[in-house]
């Protein structure tokens, strides 16, 4: 059982940094990549930032030289460092775990966190 648990999350003013972590557990076989999503309130769930297991970043032009997604193997853990924070940053934060696979042979399928608040407002 695949299980991802996000944390971090709290009420910041504009300008302020945050780090958000993602903690995983369960087995694995492969992955392709970790990723962050967001949704704000009333939208749709959008990208954020992704990290591959070859370290390849890429990030949403709203986010770019503002947040950095960074990754520790050793404690299967996938960090969001967002600073210069804007009122518009204000969402839920996902981490998603993207093309898991179980076993060898099994579908790759896409694993989720129950998401960790981030509020910015002055």
């Amino acid at each position: 059982q695949v299980r991802l648990v996000e944390s971090g999350g709290d009420l910041m003013q504009p300008g302020g940094s945050l780090r958000l972590s993602c903690a995983s557990s369960g087995i694995m076989f492969s992955i392709d990549a970790m990723a962050w999503y967001r949704q704000a309130p009333g939208k749709q769930r959008e990208f954020v930032a992704s990290i591959t297991n070859g370290g390849s970043t890429n990030y949403a032009d709203s986010v770019k030289g503002r947040f950095t997604i960074s990754r520790h193997n050793a404690k299967n853990t996938v960090y969001l460092q967002l600073d210069s924070l804007k009122p518009e940053d204000t969402a839920v934060y996902y981490c998603n775990a993207v093309g898991v696979k179980i076993l060898p042979g099994t579908e790759p399928l896409d694993y989720w966190g129950q998401g960790t608040q981030v509020t910015v407002s002055s």
